[in-house]
Protein backbone atom coordinates (compact mmCIF):
# COMPACT_ATOMS: atom_id res chain seq x y z
CA UNK A 1 0.00 0.00 0.00
CA UNK A 2 1.39 3.15 -1.07
CA UNK A 3 1.84 6.57 1.32
CA UNK A 4 -1.35 8.15 -0.40
CA UNK A 5 -3.11 4.98 -0.15
CA UNK A 6 -2.24 5.12 4.15
CA UNK A 7 -3.04 8.76 4.03
CA UNK A 8 -6.56 7.89 2.71
CA UNK A 9 -7.03 5.03 5.01
CA UNK A 10 -6.20 7.25 7.88
CA UNK A 11 -8.60 9.81 7.15
CA UNK A 12 -11.10 7.16 6.65
CA UNK A 13 -10.72 5.95 9.89
CA UNK A 14 -10.28 8.86 11.55
CA UNK A 15 -13.83 10.34 10.24
CA UNK A 16 -15.41 7.07 10.74
CA UNK A 17 -14.72 6.77 14.31
CA UNK A 18 -15.72 10.22 14.87
CA UNK A 19 -19.14 9.89 12.81
CA UNK A 20 -19.78 6.68 14.36
CA UNK A 21 -19.39 8.18 17.87
CA UNK A 22 -21.90 10.38 17.07
CA UNK A 23 -24.45 8.54 15.42
CA UNK A 24 -24.37 5.76 18.09
CA UNK A 25 -24.72 8.05 21.02
CA UNK A 26 -27.75 10.00 18.98
CA UNK A 27 -29.60 6.60 18.52
CA UNK A 28 -28.57 5.02 21.89
CA UNK A 29 -30.35 7.62 23.70
CA UNK A 30 -32.82 7.60 21.90
CA UNK A 31 -33.90 4.14 22.56
CA UNK A 32 -32.47 4.92 26.82
CA UNK A 33 -34.97 7.37 27.19
CA UNK A 34 -37.99 4.82 26.74
CA UNK A 35 -36.15 2.21 28.76
CA UNK A 36 -35.49 4.51 31.32
CA UNK A 37 -39.11 5.72 31.51
CA UNK A 38 -39.91 2.32 31.75
CA UNK A 39 -37.46 0.88 34.24
CA UNK A 40 -37.61 3.75 36.84
CA UNK A 41 -41.45 3.20 36.61
CA UNK A 42 -41.30 -0.12 37.89
CA UNK A 43 -39.24 1.01 40.72
CA UNK A 44 -35.97 -0.60 39.18
CA UNK A 45 -32.37 0.95 39.93
CA UNK A 46 -30.34 2.84 38.05
CA UNK A 47 -27.95 0.13 37.69
CA UNK A 48 -29.85 -1.85 35.80
CA UNK A 49 -30.79 0.89 33.61
CA UNK A 50 -27.16 1.16 32.40
CA UNK A 51 -26.72 -2.29 32.69
CA UNK A 52 -29.48 -3.09 29.53
CA UNK A 53 -28.55 0.05 27.94
CA UNK A 54 -25.12 -1.26 27.56
CA UNK A 55 -26.31 -4.83 26.36
CA UNK A 56 -28.17 -2.71 23.51
CA UNK A 57 -24.75 -1.05 22.43
CA UNK A 58 -24.33 -3.67 19.90
CA UNK A 59 -27.24 -3.44 18.04
CA UNK A 60 -26.86 -0.13 17.94
CA UNK A 61 -23.85 -0.35 16.26
CA UNK A 62 -24.81 -3.18 14.23
CA UNK A 63 -27.39 -0.64 12.42
CA UNK A 64 -25.42 2.51 12.38
CA UNK A 65 -21.48 1.65 11.41
CA UNK A 66 -22.59 1.22 7.64
CA UNK A 67 -24.05 4.75 7.97
CA UNK A 68 -20.87 5.81 9.88
CA UNK A 69 -18.75 4.46 6.85
CA UNK A 70 -20.44 5.91 4.09
CA UNK A 71 -20.26 9.68 5.71
CA UNK A 72 -16.79 9.12 6.38
CA UNK A 73 -16.33 8.53 2.80
CA UNK A 74 -18.21 11.31 1.27
CA UNK A 75 -16.68 13.81 4.02
CA UNK A 76 -13.49 12.99 3.14
CA UNK A 77 -13.86 12.37 -0.48
CA UNK A 78 -15.54 15.92 -0.61
CA UNK A 79 -12.69 17.40 1.30
CA UNK A 80 -9.71 16.08 -0.68
CA UNK A 81 -11.43 17.75 -4.00
CA UNK A 82 -12.44 20.61 -3.01
CA UNK A 83 -8.26 21.19 -2.04
CA UNK A 84 -7.36 19.55 -4.93
CA UNK A 85 -5.56 16.76 -3.87
CA UNK A 86 -7.32 14.51 -5.69
CA UNK A 87 -7.02 16.40 -8.58
CA UNK A 88 -3.23 16.45 -8.03
CA UNK A 89 -2.97 12.49 -7.70
CA UNK A 90 -4.81 11.77 -10.51
CA UNK A 91 -1.90 14.46 -12.56
CA UNK A 92 0.73 11.83 -11.40
CA UNK A 93 -1.15 8.75 -13.05
CA UNK A 94 -3.71 7.60 -10.52
CA UNK A 95 -6.82 6.04 -11.92
CA UNK A 96 -9.91 5.87 -10.37
CA UNK A 97 -9.61 2.26 -9.89
CA UNK A 98 -6.06 2.98 -8.26
CA UNK A 99 -7.41 5.57 -5.83
CA UNK A 100 -10.58 3.49 -4.50
CA UNK A 101 -7.61 0.80 -3.24
CA UNK A 102 -7.85 2.52 -0.05
CA UNK A 103 -11.70 3.01 0.46
CA UNK A 104 -12.12 -1.03 -0.55
CA UNK A 105 -9.89 -1.52 2.31
CA UNK A 106 -11.70 0.43 4.32
CA UNK A 107 -15.05 -0.94 3.70
CA UNK A 108 -13.59 -4.25 4.31
CA UNK A 109 -12.81 -3.37 7.92
CA UNK A 110 -16.03 -1.40 8.50
CA UNK A 111 -17.33 -5.15 6.96
CA UNK A 112 -15.62 -7.30 9.12
CA UNK A 113 -16.60 -5.41 12.25
CA UNK A 114 -20.41 -5.75 11.53
CA UNK A 115 -20.07 -9.41 10.76
CA UNK A 116 -18.48 -9.42 14.15
CA UNK A 117 -21.57 -7.81 15.24
CA UNK A 118 -23.95 -9.61 13.83
CA UNK A 119 -22.49 -12.74 14.06
CA UNK A 120 -21.39 -13.20 17.73
CA UNK A 121 -21.91 -9.92 20.09
CA UNK A 122 -25.74 -8.77 18.85
CA UNK A 123 -27.18 -12.47 19.75
CA UNK A 124 -24.96 -12.82 22.96
CA UNK A 125 -26.06 -9.07 23.99
CA UNK A 126 -30.27 -10.01 22.99
CA UNK A 127 -29.89 -13.25 25.30
CA UNK A 128 -28.47 -11.42 28.16
CA UNK A 129 -30.95 -8.11 27.65
CA UNK A 130 -33.87 -11.02 27.67
CA UNK A 131 -32.53 -13.10 30.34
CA UNK A 132 -31.76 -9.80 32.73
CA UNK A 133 -35.43 -8.10 31.78
CA UNK A 134 -36.85 -11.67 33.51
CA UNK A 135 -35.05 -11.47 36.09
CA UNK A 136 -36.57 -7.73 36.64
CA UNK A 137 -39.90 -8.67 35.70
CA UNK A 138 -39.30 -11.17 39.10
CA UNK A 139 -38.11 -8.70 41.34
CA UNK A 140 -41.39 -7.99 42.94
CA UNK A 141 -39.96 -6.29 45.40
CA UNK A 142 -38.52 -3.51 43.31
CA UNK A 143 -42.33 -3.14 41.58
CA UNK A 144 -43.61 -2.14 45.06
CA UNK A 145 -41.57 -0.49 47.03
CA UNK A 146 -42.43 3.48 45.74
CA UNK A 147 -43.23 5.56 47.91
CA UNK A 148 -46.21 7.95 47.14
CA UNK A 149 -47.59 6.55 43.67
CA UNK A 150 -49.94 3.52 42.93
CA UNK A 151 -48.36 0.98 40.83
CA UNK A 152 -50.03 -1.94 38.82
CA UNK A 153 -47.34 -4.99 38.95
CA UNK A 154 -49.58 -7.38 37.52
CA UNK A 155 -53.49 -7.27 35.54
CA UNK A 156 -56.23 -6.34 37.45
CA UNK A 157 -53.72 -5.43 41.03
CA UNK A 158 -52.87 -2.31 42.54
CA UNK A 159 -50.56 -1.30 45.23
CA UNK A 160 -49.85 1.62 47.31
CA UNK A 161 -47.58 2.45 50.28
CA UNK A 162 -47.14 5.99 51.75
CA UNK A 163 -43.87 5.82 53.60
CA UNK A 164 -41.10 3.24 54.26
CA UNK A 165 -38.89 3.39 57.39
CA UNK A 166 -35.33 3.35 57.30
CA UNK A 167 -36.51 -0.28 58.71
CA UNK A 168 -38.32 -1.58 55.87
CA UNK A 169 -41.50 -1.12 57.40
CA UNK A 170 -44.19 0.10 55.25
CA UNK A 171 -46.79 2.52 56.39
CA UNK A 172 -50.16 2.84 54.95
CA UNK A 173 -50.69 -0.09 53.15
CA UNK A 174 -53.53 -0.41 50.00
CA UNK A 175 -53.36 -3.41 47.97
CA UNK A 176 -56.55 -4.21 45.69
CA UNK A 177 -56.95 -7.07 43.14
CA UNK A 178 -59.90 -7.42 40.85
CA UNK A 179 -60.36 -10.96 39.08
CA UNK A 180 -62.29 -11.97 35.63
CA UNK A 181 -65.66 -11.69 36.73
CA UNK A 182 -65.11 -8.05 38.48
CA UNK A 183 -64.99 -9.21 41.94
CA UNK A 184 -63.12 -7.02 43.91
CA UNK A 185 -60.58 -7.91 46.87
CA UNK A 186 -59.37 -4.97 48.73
CA UNK A 187 -56.44 -4.52 51.68
CA UNK A 188 -55.92 -1.50 53.96
CA UNK A 189 -52.98 -1.46 56.57
CA UNK A 190 -51.82 0.91 58.92
CA UNK A 191 -47.90 -0.96 58.88
CA UNK A 192 -46.95 -3.45 56.80
CA UNK A 193 -43.69 -5.89 56.00
CA UNK A 194 -42.27 -7.33 53.04
CA UNK A 195 -40.96 -10.80 53.33
CA UNK A 196 -39.59 -13.48 51.20
CA UNK A 197 -40.33 -16.96 51.28
CA UNK A 198 -40.09 -20.34 49.50
CA UNK A 199 -43.22 -20.18 47.61
CA UNK A 200 -42.51 -16.29 46.93
CA UNK A 201 -42.94 -12.81 48.35
CA UNK A 202 -45.41 -12.56 50.99
CA UNK A 203 -47.31 -9.44 52.47
CA UNK A 204 -47.88 -9.08 56.55
CA UNK A 205 -50.35 -6.39 57.08
CA UNK A 206 -50.89 -5.05 60.80
CA UNK A 207 -54.24 -3.21 62.33
CA UNK A 208 -55.80 -3.38 58.77
CA UNK A 209 -58.86 -4.38 57.13
CA UNK A 210 -59.97 -6.07 54.12
CA UNK A 211 -63.16 -5.66 51.78
CA UNK A 212 -64.57 -8.28 48.90
CA UNK A 213 -66.87 -7.00 47.13
CA UNK A 214 -69.21 -9.30 45.01
CA UNK A 215 -70.04 -8.36 41.37
CA UNK A 216 -72.73 -10.82 40.52
CA UNK A 217 -74.44 -10.01 44.11
CA UNK A 218 -73.61 -6.33 44.37
CA UNK A 219 -72.44 -7.53 47.95
CA UNK A 220 -69.65 -6.01 50.27
CA UNK A 221 -67.99 -7.74 53.33
CA UNK A 222 -65.55 -5.66 55.75
CA UNK A 223 -63.42 -7.71 58.00
CA UNK A 224 -60.92 -6.13 60.39
CA UNK A 225 -57.62 -7.64 61.48
CA UNK A 226 -54.82 -7.37 63.83
CA UNK A 227 -52.43 -9.47 61.50
CA UNK A 228 -52.73 -10.72 58.51
CA UNK A 229 -50.34 -12.75 55.83
CA UNK A 230 -51.40 -12.58 52.19
CA UNK A 231 -48.82 -13.91 49.17
CA UNK A 232 -48.17 -12.27 46.73
CA UNK A 233 -46.70 -14.60 44.22
CA UNK A 234 -49.98 -15.76 42.22
CA UNK A 235 -51.02 -11.46 41.69
CA UNK A 236 -48.33 -10.64 39.80
CA UNK A 237 -47.35 -10.98 36.08
CA UNK A 238 -43.84 -12.98 37.11
CA UNK A 239 -41.15 -13.49 34.06
CA UNK A 240 -40.17 -16.72 33.05
CA UNK A 241 -37.16 -17.44 31.99
CA UNK A 242 -36.62 -16.70 27.98
CA UNK A 243 -36.63 -19.97 25.70
CA UNK A 244 -33.31 -19.73 23.78
CA UNK A 245 -33.72 -19.01 19.95
CA UNK A 246 -32.06 -18.89 17.21
CA UNK A 247 -32.15 -15.11 16.67
CA UNK A 248 -30.15 -15.44 20.24
CA UNK A 249 -27.49 -17.74 19.41
CA UNK A 250 -24.32 -16.76 17.48
CA UNK A 251 -23.76 -18.14 13.79
CA UNK A 252 -21.15 -20.97 14.93
CA UNK A 253 -23.28 -22.46 17.38
CA UNK A 254 -26.17 -22.11 14.92
CA UNK A 255 -23.58 -24.18 12.26
CA UNK A 256 -22.12 -26.32 14.23
CA UNK A 257 -25.74 -27.49 16.45
CA UNK A 258 -26.93 -31.11 16.51
CA UNK A 259 -30.82 -32.18 15.04
CA UNK A 260 -31.22 -32.42 18.96
CA UNK A 261 -29.78 -29.01 19.63
CA UNK A 262 -31.28 -27.52 17.09
CA UNK A 263 -34.90 -28.98 18.24
CA UNK A 264 -34.19 -27.44 21.56
CA UNK A 265 -33.61 -23.79 19.70
CA UNK A 266 -36.78 -24.99 17.97
CA UNK A 267 -35.17 -24.04 14.32
CA UNK A 268 -35.24 -26.10 11.20
CA UNK A 269 -31.44 -26.38 9.05
CA UNK A 270 -33.07 -23.75 6.80
CA UNK A 271 -34.25 -21.34 9.04
CA UNK A 272 -30.30 -21.44 10.46
CA UNK A 273 -29.12 -21.01 7.17
CA UNK A 274 -31.44 -18.02 6.15
CA UNK A 275 -30.36 -16.19 9.68
CA UNK A 276 -26.60 -16.76 8.83
CA UNK A 277 -27.01 -15.33 5.41
CA UNK A 278 -29.27 -12.29 6.95
CA UNK A 279 -26.36 -11.19 9.47
CA UNK A 280 -23.97 -11.65 6.38
CA UNK A 281 -26.15 -9.52 3.88
CA UNK A 282 -26.08 -6.97 6.92
CA UNK A 283 -22.59 -6.87 6.84
CA UNK A 284 -21.78 -6.88 3.30
CA UNK A 285 -23.87 -3.93 2.84
CA UNK A 286 -21.07 -1.75 4.21
CA UNK A 287 -18.89 -2.27 1.63
CA UNK A 288 -21.57 -1.52 -1.01
CA UNK A 289 -22.28 1.53 0.85
CA UNK A 290 -18.82 3.22 1.43
CA UNK A 291 -17.93 2.61 -2.53
CA UNK A 292 -20.68 3.96 -3.58
CA UNK A 293 -19.74 6.90 -1.47
CA UNK A 294 -16.76 7.15 -2.97
CA UNK A 295 -17.47 6.62 -6.63
CA UNK A 296 -20.28 8.83 -6.88
CA UNK A 297 -18.04 12.04 -6.25
CA UNK A 298 -15.04 10.83 -7.94
CA UNK A 299 -17.32 10.42 -11.11
CA UNK A 300 -18.55 14.26 -10.45
CA UNK A 301 -14.85 15.25 -11.35
CA UNK A 302 -13.72 18.53 -9.84
CA UNK A 303 -15.58 21.70 -9.44
CA UNK A 304 -14.97 25.35 -7.70
CA UNK A 305 -18.31 24.71 -6.30
CA UNK A 306 -18.50 21.97 -4.37
CA UNK A 307 -19.76 18.62 -4.41
CA UNK A 308 -22.97 19.00 -3.31
CA UNK A 309 -25.08 17.46 -6.75
CA UNK A 310 -22.81 13.96 -6.49
CA UNK A 311 -23.25 13.99 -2.52
CA UNK A 312 -27.40 14.03 -3.04
CA UNK A 313 -27.12 11.40 -5.76
CA UNK A 314 -25.01 9.17 -3.52
CA UNK A 315 -27.46 9.61 -0.77
CA UNK A 316 -30.05 8.94 -3.45
CA UNK A 317 -28.14 5.39 -4.45
CA UNK A 318 -28.04 4.42 -1.23
CA UNK A 319 -31.83 4.48 -0.35
CA UNK A 320 -32.10 2.28 -3.02
CA UNK A 321 -29.93 -0.14 -2.22
CA UNK A 322 -31.42 -0.06 1.53
CA UNK A 323 -35.11 -0.43 -0.24
CA UNK A 324 -33.53 -3.32 -2.22
CA UNK A 325 -31.97 -4.98 1.10
CA UNK A 326 -35.38 -4.63 2.47
CA UNK A 327 -37.68 -6.36 -0.04
CA UNK A 328 -35.13 -8.80 -0.13
CA UNK A 329 -35.01 -9.67 3.13
CA UNK A 330 -38.88 -10.32 3.30
CA UNK A 331 -38.58 -12.29 0.46
CA UNK A 332 -36.10 -14.77 1.55
CA UNK A 333 -38.28 -15.13 5.00
CA UNK A 334 -41.40 -15.34 2.71
CA UNK A 335 -39.46 -18.56 0.65
CA UNK A 336 -36.02 -19.80 2.80
CA UNK A 337 -35.12 -21.20 -1.08
CA UNK A 338 -34.30 -17.79 -2.30
CA UNK A 339 -31.59 -17.50 0.04
CA UNK A 340 -29.16 -15.96 -2.72
CA UNK A 341 -31.30 -13.32 -2.91
CA UNK A 342 -29.78 -11.26 0.56
CA UNK A 343 -26.73 -11.16 -1.01
CA UNK A 344 -28.74 -8.68 -4.34
CA UNK A 345 -28.19 -5.73 -2.21
CA UNK A 346 -24.16 -5.62 -2.03
CA UNK A 347 -23.80 -6.73 -5.60
CA UNK A 348 -26.42 -4.17 -7.27
CA UNK A 349 -24.00 -1.44 -4.40
CA UNK A 350 -20.70 -2.68 -6.25
CA UNK A 351 -22.17 -3.09 -9.58
CA UNK A 352 -23.02 0.87 -9.29
CA UNK A 353 -20.03 1.72 -7.90
CA UNK A 354 -17.82 0.23 -10.50
CA UNK A 355 -20.10 2.10 -13.17
CA UNK A 356 -19.31 4.89 -12.25
CA UNK A 357 -15.21 4.41 -11.65
CA UNK A 358 -15.96 3.23 -15.32
CA UNK A 359 -17.49 6.71 -15.50
CA UNK A 360 -14.89 8.08 -14.16
CA UNK A 361 -11.81 6.38 -16.27
CA UNK A 362 -13.54 7.09 -19.81
CA UNK A 363 -14.57 10.53 -20.03
CA UNK A 364 -16.94 11.43 -22.60
CA UNK A 365 -15.06 12.46 -25.69
CA UNK A 366 -17.96 15.01 -26.94
CA UNK A 367 -16.58 17.78 -25.94
CA UNK A 368 -13.16 17.48 -27.51
CA UNK A 369 -15.08 16.49 -31.28
CA UNK A 370 -16.93 19.90 -30.72
CA UNK A 371 -13.87 21.52 -30.49
CA UNK A 372 -12.42 20.22 -33.24
CA UNK A 373 -15.77 21.36 -35.46
CA UNK A 374 -15.37 24.49 -34.09
CA UNK A 375 -11.41 24.75 -35.26
CA UNK A 376 -12.36 23.03 -38.84
CA UNK A 377 -15.23 25.60 -39.56
CA UNK A 378 -13.13 28.78 -40.77
CA UNK A 379 -11.25 26.75 -42.75
CA UNK A 380 -13.95 25.12 -44.45
CA UNK A 381 -15.53 28.63 -45.39
CA UNK A 382 -12.37 30.14 -46.70
CA UNK A 383 -11.36 32.07 -43.92
CA UNK A 384 -7.78 31.34 -41.76
CA UNK A 385 -8.04 28.05 -39.63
Amino acid sequence: MGRFDRYLLQQLLMLFGFFALVLILVFWVNSAVSLLDKLLGDGQSARAFFYLTLLSLPSVMAKVLAIAGFAATVFVTNRLSSESELVVVQASGYSPYRLSRAVFVFSLLVTLMIAILSHVLVPMSLRESALRRAELAQDLTAQLLTEGSFVHPGDGVTFYVREITAGGELLDVYLSRKDENGDRQSFNATRALLVREDDGPMLLMFNGMTQDYEATDRRLSVTRFDSFAYALGPLFDAGTVPRQTASVTDSLTLLTASPDELAALKAKPEKVWTLVHERNGEALLAVAAVMIGFAALVAGGFSRFGLWRQILFAVVLLIVVKMIDTSTTRTIRNDASLWIAVYLPALTGLAISYALLWRAAHPRLKPIRQSYAHQATPSQNGGTP
